[in-house]
C-alpha cells in the first residue's frame, strides 16, 4: 500500500511539474511591483501601489489600492491623500513643508554670458561636478515651509535660503529627509553642510532643527562625524535616527540613536552582527521595530528605548525564516504590516504577529503568476575558506532539480562590496531566473557582506584582491565537489563590486571557469579614483590615493587593480556599461573590452547608454536578460 502513494505522489507531482513552465525574462518583466504607502487614518486599511512594467511604451503603469489590514479583497483607489496622514502639514495645522530645487549657481555657458543663450559649457572649480547619473547644474533642492489655512498653502520661505546644499539628499533622499517636530514649531531635516570637493570626500550629513518662529537653525549631531540620517520622532518628541561614527566610510556599523532632547542613547551598539537597515517607533513610543542582515537574510526586530531608567536596551528577533523582511509600514495594534521576499518571490505585504513573529500574507499580486512557474530549491551551505573560517554560501537549484544529472554552474559575485546577499528578489540578478534556464547558482556571502559581524564586514576595506578572491574559489571550489556540477561548465558572473570580481577572476580562475559576464565592474583603479563620484568611497575603500608613494596600504590597493593583470586574460568575456553611470564610469568597462579584443579573447560589450548604475527601462532590461543568456548559452 505504501508503495502505491509513493507511486501515485511521483505521478502527482510529474503531472505538476509538467504543467508549471520555468520563469522567463519577458515574465519577470510583467511582474506587479508591489509598494507600501502606509497605514490609513482610521487604522483599517492598508494602502500600497502595484506598479506593472509595460513593454510596448517602455513606461511602469501604477496603480493604487486599500486592503484590509486583517486581509481580503482589495480595492482600487483614486488618491491615496484621502487615507493617510498628511506628514508634511504640522501637528498644529497652521503650517506644511516641502522641498523645491533652487538656483544657487552659475554653471553653464549659457548661465554665465547671456549674450551666449545657445551655449551648453559647463564650468567648474570643484568636485562633485556629477553624482550618480546626473552632471551639476547649478540647482539645489531645498526645503520651505508655509502657512496652511482652509487647505491652501501661503508664501513659503525656503529655510535654506544662499546654502548649496541638498535637501532631500543625492541623489537617493525622499520626502523622509524633512519632517515635523510633534510640538509643530521646529522643522528638522538631513543635510550635508559641505559643497563641492569637500561633498565628495566626506559622508558627514546631519540632522539640523529649524524654528520657525525664531527663524534660527541648530545641527542636532555636531559630534558625529559620520552618516546622521532617517530621523524620526514618537509622540512623546524622542528623536531616533541612523547613525554611522566615521567619515567617510559609507559601510560602518549602522546603528539606532534615541535622544530626549539632553542624553543621546545607542540602542544597537550590544550587537556587532546587527547594521541596521531601517527603523519604525511602535505605537506605545517605546519599542522600536527595525530590520537588519542576518545570516543571509533580513529580519524583523525589536528594541525597547529605556529613556532614563538606566536599564539596558534588548534586542529581540520577531521572524525567522529564509525571506528578508523589506521594510516595516505601520503597526495596528499587535500586527506589524512589512514588506516581504524571497529567492522565489517578489515582494508582497504580510502582517506579522509582534509577539509570536507569526506571519500572514496580505496581497497577493503574484500569486497566479508563482503558481504556474516551476519554484527553485535554496539551499545554505557552510563552506571553509582558505583562512579557516566559516562562510555562508547559498545555492540555488533549476526547478525539477534531479541529483543525477549534471549542469552548467554559475558563480554570483555580490556588488557593494558591502552589500548584503539575502534572500533578494531583483529585477536583473534574479536567481530564480538563472536557475530556471538550467544553471545551478553558487551565491558566498564572502567577506564584506553584513549580517555575520563588524570584523567579518570590514574585511574586504583595503584588500579588494586579497581574501575575498580566495573566499569566491573556495566556494566554487566545494560545490564543484558535487556529481551534479558539471565541472567542464562553470561560469563566473557580477555587477559593480562583482563585476571588479569577475575582472580579478578572469586572470586567477587557473581554468575553473569558461565564461565570464561583467556589469559595470571596476577595472582600472587608477582611472576609477579619476573619475567616479564619491571620493570618500575610493579613499576609504584604497586607503588613499595612488600618488602617494608612501602610503604602503593605498600602494598595495592600486597595485591589486584587475588592469595589471590582463596578459593572464584567456577566457570569453561579456561586458556590460551603462552610458551614464557616474560611479563606475564609462572608460572601466570600454578598457576592458578593449583589452579582451586587443588580446584575441571572444568577447561581447553591450553599451546601454541612457542607463546609470542599474538597468531602468523595461526594454532595456529585456535586451539585458537576452543578451546575458544568449551569451551563457553560446560559451557555457
Amino acid at each position: 500500500m505504501k508503495k502505491m502513494w509513493y507511486w501515485a505522489g511521483l505521478a502527482l507531482f510529474s503531472l505538476v511539474a509538467e504543467a508549471q513552465t520555468n520563469l522567463s525574462p519577458e515574465q519577470l518583466w510583467k511582474l506587479g511591483r508591489v509598494s507600501a504607502s502606509g497605514i490609513s487614518k482610521d487604522k483599517k486599511y492598508v494602502i500600497y501601489s502595484v506598479g506593472t512594467p509595460d513593454l510596448e511604451t517602455n513606461k511602469t503603469n501604477r496603480k493604487t489600492y486599500r486592503i484590509p489590514v486583517t486581509g481580503g479583497t482589495p480595492e482600487e483607489i483614486k488618491d491615496a491623500g484621502e487615507y493617510l496622514v498628511n506628514s508634511k502639514i504640522s501637528p498644529d495645522g497652521k503650517h506644511i513643508i516641502s522641498s523645491e530645487a533652487v538656483r544657487e549657481m552659475d554653471i553653464t555657458g549659457a548661465d554665465k554670458y547671456k549674450d551666449l543663450p545657445k551655449s551648453d559649457a559647463y564650468v567648474f572649480t570643484s568636485l562633485n561636478y556629477r553624482h550618480w547619473d546626473t552632471w551639476e547644474d547649478g540647482k539645489f533642492d531645498h526645503v520651505f515651509v508655509a502657512p496652511y489655512a482652509n487647505g491652501k498653502a501661503g508664501t513659503a520661505k525656503d529655510i535654506m535660503a544662499g546654502e548649496k546644499f541638498d535637501c532631500p539628499q543625492k541623489p537617493f533622499g525622499g520626502d523622509e529627509d524633512y519632517i515635523w517636530n510633534p510640538d509643530g514649531k521646529r522643522v528638522l531635516y538631513v543635510t550635508k553642510k559641505k559643497f563641492g570637493t569637500d561633498y565628495a570626500v566626506s559622508t558627514n550629513t546631519d540632522l539640523f532643527e529649524y524654528d520657525i518662529e525664531k527663524g534660527t537653525t541648530v545641527n542636532l549631531t555636531k559630534e558625529n562625524k559620520g552618516y546622521d540620517v532617517a530621523p524620526a520622532y514618537n509622540e512623546k518628541g524622542q528623536l531616533a535616527w541612523l547613525q554611522m561614527k566615521r567619515d567617510g566610510y559609507e559601510a560602518d556599523k549602522q546603528d539606532i540613536i534615541v535622544s530626549d532632547g539632553k542624553v543621546k542613547m545607542n540602542l544597537t551598539q550590544q550587537r556587532d552582527d546587527v547594521h541596521v537597515d531601517g527603523f519604525v517607533w511602535g505605537e506605545d513610543g517605546r519599542t522600536i521595530f527595525f530590520w537588519a542582515a542576518t545570516d543571509g537574510t533580513v529580519q524583523l526586530f525589536k528594541v525597547n528605548y529605556p529613556g532614563l531608567t538606566r536599564m539596558a536596551a534588548v534586542i529581540t528577533q520577531i521572524t525567522k525564516g529564509d525571506f528578508d523582511i523589506n521594510g516595516v509600514h505601520g503597526q495596528v495594534g499587535n500586527q506589524l504590516v512589512v514588506s516581504r521576499s524571497d529567492m522565489n518571490r517578489a515582494s508582497e505585504l504580510y502582517t506579522v504577529d509582534i509577539e509570536s513573529g507569526d506571519m500572514k500574507q496580505l496581497t497577493h499580486v503574484n500569486d497566479e503568476v508563482f503558481s504556474g512557474l516551476g519554484k527553485c530549491k535554496t539551499e545554505r551551505k557552510w563552506v571553509t575558506t582558505t583562512d579557516g573560517k566559516k562562510m555562508l554560501v547559498w545555492v540555488i537549484y533549476p526547478p525539477g532539480f534531479d541529483p543525477a544529472k549534471k549542469y552548467p554552474t554559475l558563480l554570483y559575485c555580490q556588488g557593494g562590496p558591502q552589500s548584503a546577499l539575502t534572500q533578494f528578489y531583483s529585477y536583473r540578478w534574479n536567481f530564480q531566473l538563472m536557475a530556471s534556464q538550467g544553471y545551478i547558482v553558487v551565491a558566498p556571502n564572502r567577506r564584506g557582506m553584513p549580517g555575520h559581524g563588524t570584523k567579518w564586514n570590514e574585511q574586504v576595506s583595503k584588500d579588494w584582491g586579497g581574501q575575498v578572491i580566495k573566499d569566491y574559489l573556495s566556494a566554487i571550489d566545494a560545490e564543484a565537489k558535487q556529481p551534479y556540477v558539471d565541472k567542464s561548465r562553470l561560469g563566473c558572473v557580477g555587477a559593480s563590486f562583482g563585476g571588479f570580481s569577475v575582472f580579478a577572476l578572469q586572470a586567477q580562475h587557473n581554468g575553473r571557469f569558461k565564461t565570464f559576464i561583467s556589469h559595470d565592474g571596476v577595472f582600472d583603479f587608477r582611472s576609477m579614483y579619476g573619475t567616479t563620484d564619491e571620493m570618500f568611497f575610493e579613499n576609504w575603500e584604497k586607503g588613499g590615493n595612488y600618488w602617494d608613494k608612501k602610503n604602503a596600504v593605498a600602494q598595495r590597493s592600486f597595485s591589486q587593480s584587475p588592469s595589471n593583470f590582463v596578459d593572464q586574460w584567456k577566457t570569453p568575456i561579456f561586458i556590460i556599461q551603462g552610458g551614464k553611470d557616474y560611479r563606475v564610469p564609462i572608460e572601466q568597462g570600454l578598457q576592458a573590452f578593449q583589452a579582451a579584443q586587443l588580446k584575441g579573447i571572444k568577447s561581447k560589450l553591450l553599451y546601454l547608454p541612457e542607463e546609470n548604475h542599474w538597468v531602468l527601462s523595461a526594454q532595456n532590461a529585456i535586451v539585458w536578460q537576452r543578451e546575458f543568456f544568449s551569451w551563457l548559452k553560446e560559451t557555457l
